[in-house]
């Protein structure tokens, strides 16, 4: 978990991103320092929350255990998962997060409807670390 990338829970679970005051991009992961736009002189930078809605980009699936500080236990077999970009519109962002468990490659299509909801990375007996994933609005391909 990353403090400050997103927050709210159920239908008001959000990834929140920043946005300048004088040229209105919207950065996500967030930025709280300077504007990255090259052509603006630089405004405030607001917290806003980002669309839970966007469309898929691109897709693959992740077949190997990643390298720490990803948090697994060696004990268990590793379970694949799908990594998906996914366009959000209204803000212009391509962000990349994993899809639901369960969730395959095979699931999946370029430009199919996705959404944003709270899921756990991983836990253990004392924490449980929560991110972001991306699940299909209706039912996913046959």
């Amino acid at each position: 978990m990353v403090e400050g990338w997103f927050g709210g829970e159920g239908d008001g679970f959000r990834l929140l991103g920043t946005r300048c005051s004088a040229c209105a991009a919207v950065f996500f992961p967030r930025e709280d320092v300077h504007c990255r736009n090259p052509r603006c002189a630089g405004g405030e930078l607001v917290e806003v929350p980002l669309s839970r809605r966007g469309r898929v980009w691109s897709y693959t699936d992740g077949r190997y255990r990643p390298p720490s500080p990803y948090v697994t236990d060696p004990e268990l077999p590793w379970e694949p998962y799908a990594l998906i970009a996914v366009e959000l519109a209204a803000e212009r962002l391509v962000v990349l997060g994993q899809g639901v468990p369960g969730l395959t490659v095979a699931d999946l299509a370029v430009g199919m409807e996705v959404e944003v909801v709270p899921g756990v990375l991983h836990e253990d007996a004392e924490t449980a670390w929560t991110t972001w994933q991306w699940r299909p609005t209706t039912g996913v391909r046959a």
